[in-house]
């Protein structure tokens, strides 16, 4: 499987959308260099509430570019960068992927991923009525995220729109992703 970046962002500020850029650097068990949810323990701010001292498990969070097409279906229009992502990717059902599953993104990077978003309440702040979008239930009552996946830096790298991300898929029994 492979998919291509479409965009990259990172804000060194606490805010919920984030300004692409040309380019982001992934620090190896960090994160993005100079973004606000760059560490080793957790950064966002209600995992900070919980317990400072959890590992960083959302150092990247990347974002599938075709929930946009469904939003905007729905009547919402929403960019790259705008939910907060790190990463804009297309041609990936990120959703799908298990846990452990390696992103070799561009030359160098490579991202672990972890879990999905868990969105919250800000996404109605940022427009009213999307969290009932990027949250609902599948046919059988079971909840689904859509609002992407997160992951932690296995390996840096500069990772830049246009770069391809390939797939590698753990061995053994896959775990499907649940919230982080």
């Amino acid at each position: 499987m492979t998919g291509v970046v479409t965009a990259v962002s990172r804000n060194e500020v606490y805010s919920f959308t984030k300004p692409n850029r040309e380019s982001i650097t992934l620090l190896a068990g960090l994160g993005v260099d100079g973004d606000v949810h760059a560490g080793v323990t957790v950064k966002h701010r209600s995992r900070v509430a919980q317990d400072p001292t959890q590992p960083n498990l959302r150092q990247v969070h990347l974002i599938h570019e075709e929930l946009f097409g469904e939003l905007a279906e729905a009547g919402f229009r929403v960019a790259p960068g705008e939910l907060g992502e790190n990463v804009t990717a297309r041609g990936l059902d990120l959703l799908a992927l298990p846990v452990g599953t390696l992103l070799r993104i561009g030359a160098e990077a490579v991202v672990e991923v972890t879990g999905l978003r868990n969105p919250c309440l800000q996404i109605d702040h940022f427009q009213d009525g999307l969290l009932k979008r990027v949250v609902g239930r599948d046919e059988a009552g079971r909840l689904v995220r859509k609002a992407g996946i997160m992951g932690v830096v296995a390996e840096g790298g500069v990772v830049h729109p246009g770069d391809t991300i390939e797939v590698e898929l753990p061995d053994g029994p896959h775990r499907p992703l649940d919230r982080v």
